[in-house]
């Protein structure tokens, strides 16, 4: 939105802010929706109800000519390629060495494929405060679009049907805070951002009213944005009208139990979740009967544990097939995910997954108890009633910080006393707990919500 948010988008009215958003939004599709879309989008389709060794086969010459390309195209790959023997069979992946962000960033114009001048940028890691920029092919582009069409379009969403959207785009000014007006419109497809930088309870009301006058049929974005609005309305007494919204699809954050049951619940609705990142890792997506399955089609997935072996729990180490700009091959995403033994009745025959852990910074560690993840950290609020929002900060092993955003009329030292043994229910007395009471806990540069920060080197 660079392009936009220039001097003429800042000084215009709010209804040609609007047109501008819209017609940037015609360049843009027109982009994701080109010759190749229709035949990626057809293709996976048709694909999904083959069997696994159908689909395993796909993924097998889909790695071939992946690897192949890259060899031709990357420096970098192509001197790692040379000291494996046929780094094209899939059966060798695990000779390949594994690459973490911090080796992508390093080498990232060695192993480009293209100029940025002929690719199509996207850049990662706002949350971690080091920016890398990915090149996508206009290919590439189009099958993840077909990929993210194809799963949302089985609960009934099409691109012109009405939806709110939650995401990362700063497009408001001063006359827009001013009359607490917090989103901006697509009229061509239908399309209300809604910012995720004023999520405070002084705003909240502005946001539930006006996508309650706006009626969107879909909900798009962060969830820790929807679900603060969903909690403001509970608290609030405010009724959200049934058979208004046929799905969520929450997007860049971890999922945890709390999040689905107060969206689907308040929100009257299903939730939908999918997988994938900025950097281009291959999909993940939630089916019907809300099992999570791998997309063979897209990539190759490995979890592995801290010594790199496979595991049914671990990190994930993905090789994306729609990378072709900037290649990921055993590239460390820093997520953690949870394989399923468990087969589908929906007809999808990939490989189903327990869970979606996050990231490996989504964890409070304890030297007594170990690691504590997002599910476990979300639920020390369990009988807890007056906190607004929480986050919990690790710079040292032995010390957490909590900063609790408060509701000044229900909290009380019973509260606080019940959310204290929550926590150190989860990280064993030993751990120092510092707590600190804020007005007000702000999203991240990308307009993600925390709800952990942690930066220790485990």
């Amino acid at each position: 939105m660079t392009n936009i948010k220039d001097k003429i988008y800042l000084k215009s009215p709010h209804i040609v802010q609007n047109i501008i958003i819209s017609l940037f939004n015609i360049v843009a599709y027109n982009k994701r929706y080109g010759s190749k879309y229709k035949e990626f989008k057809k293709q996976y389709l048709k694909n999904r109800s083959l069997s696994y060794d159908d689909l395993k086969d796909i993924q097998t010459k889909k790695y071939r000519d992946f690897v192949k390309y890259v060899n031709e195209k990357s420096k970098y790959y192509n001197s790692i390629f040379k000291k494996i023997k046929n780094p094209e069979n899939l059966d060798n992946i695990q000779q390949l060495p594994v690459i973490d962000k911090e080796t992508l960033r390093k080498n990232i114009h060695d192993i480009y494929t293209i100029d940025k001048s002929t690719g199509v940028l996207s850049k990662t890691g706002g949350t971690t405060g080091k920016s890398l920029e990915v090149l996508y092919t206009s290919t590439d582009i189009q099958e993840r679009f077909a990929i993210l069409d194809n799963f949302r379009n089985g609960f009934g969403y099409q691109l012109g049907k009405k939806t709110a959207w939650f995401s990362g785009k700063n497009l408001l000014t001063k006359k827009d805070l001013q009359k607490n007006r917090f989103w901006k419109t697509d009229y061509i497809y239908k399309v209300r951002y809604y910012s995720t930088f004023h999520i405070h309870t002084t705003y909240l009301e502005h946001y539930l009213k006006n996508l309650i006058s706006y009626k969107p049929q879909y909900m798009v974005g962060f969830p820790s944005t929807m679900y603060e609005i969903a909690k403001y309305g509970k608290n609030n007494n405010i009724e959200f009208p049934e058979h208004v919204i046929k799905a969520i699809f929450p997007t860049a954050e971890t999922i945890t139990d709390d999040i689905r049951h107060v969206l689907e619940g308040y929100f009257k609705t299903n939730l939908y979740n999918q997988y994938a990142s900025s950097e281009g890792a291959p999909f993940i997506v939630e089916c019907k009967n809300k099992k999570l399955h791998l997309e063979l089609q897209s990539g190759v997935f490995e979890v592995l544990d801290n010594n790199n072996q496979p595991a049914q729990k671990g990190r994930l180490i993905v090789t994306s097939f729609n990378t072709h700009g900037t290649p990921l091959i055993r590239y460390d995403i820093g997520d953690e995910i949870e394989l399923s033994d468990d087969t589908c009745s929906c007809g999808n025959h990939n490989p189903t997954v327990k869970q979606i852990l996050g990231r490996m910074s989504d964890y409070i560690y304890s030297e007594e108890t170990g690691k504590i993840n997002l599910g476990n950290i979300s639920n020390c609020l369990k009988g807890v009633h007056g906190i607004i929002k929480f986050q919990i900060q690790q710079h040292v092993p032995d010390e957490i910080i909590v900063l609790i955003n408060k509701d000044e009329n229900i909290f009380s030292l019973k509260e606080e006393s019940t959310f204290l043994k929550n926590i150190i229910d989860r990280v064993g007395p030993l751990m120092n707990i510092k707590i600190e009471y804020v007005t007000d806990i702000p999203v991240e540069k990308s307009g993600k919500f925390l709800l952990v920060k942690n930066t220790l080197k485990i």
